[in-house]
């Protein structure tokens, strides 16, 4: 009786330190985008708020996955994968024009290897894990969540490609942003959603649906704006 007493107040224990990290992580993320969004438009100095991007990049990262539960191999195979594909993908990108079309990285995103910054992988990764997991939720076969997934993409990616242009993360040949980078962002997408889906990686990450939407109207908003 007194073993079971203790077992229960472990575990509300365990759960109210979960929720509480919760809310800490969900409070940092809005707030930091809040200022950041404040940063570029209004405080007329936005370019050390681009210079801020990394960290804001990193910060949003640290925080999504601190609220990971398995640390598996699995987990790390699958974050090890989509790390290297996304960058290997962008690296591709910029140097042959395959995939999303003709571009260049800018200065914003910090640290460059082979003409593509070091956190763009990271990118792929927070973003392939985020919306995967908000479309894991649906009641529907692998297919439907890999595409549903893959859309979530390119509408994030539909907002802040005029975004990035304007604060010197990339830019496009002519100024002009192709089709061939939406298509190339779907099928990307495409392929490492169906990889998270199919692979037994814990998909229950509290903070992940708000990574993605605070995510989204910061670009909306930024988009609305340019």
């Amino acid at each position: 009786m007194i073993k079971t007493i203790e077992d229960s107040m472990t575990t509300m224990s365990e759960k109210t330190t979960r929720a509480i990290g919760f809310w800490v992580c969900l409070a940092v993320l809005v707030i930091f985008h809040i200022v950041g969004f404040w940063g570029l438009m209004f405080s007329g100095r936005p370019m050390y708020f681009q210079e801020l991007t990394p960290l804001n990049l990193m910060l949003t990262n640290v925080l999504l996955f601190s609220l990971h539960r398995t640390w598996n191999n699995t987990f790390l195979v699958f974050a090890a994968v989509v790390t290297i594909a996304g960058f290997m993908a962008e690296v591709l990108g910029v140097h042959t024009g395959l995939l999303f079309g003709q571009y260049t990285y800018g200065e914003a995103l910090g640290t460059k290897l082979w003409d593509v910054p070091l956190l763009i992988g990271l990118n792929w990764l927070m973003l392939i894990y985020s919306t995967g997991t908000i479309v894991n939720k649906l009641k529907a076969n692998l297919l439907v969540k890999t595409l549903a997934g893959a859309v979530l993409m390119v509408v994030l990616d539909f907002f802040m490609e005029p975004v990035a242009m304007q604060f010197d993360f990339w830019d496009w040949q002519g100024d002009m942003i192709p089709l061939s980078n939406y298509a190339g962002w779907f099928g990307l997408a495409f392929l490492l959603q169906l990889y998270f889906q199919a692979t037994d990686v814990n998909k229950q990450n509290a903070l992940a649906p708000y990574v993605y939407l605070v995510q989204l109207l910061f670009f909306i908003g930024l988009y609305s704006m340019l």
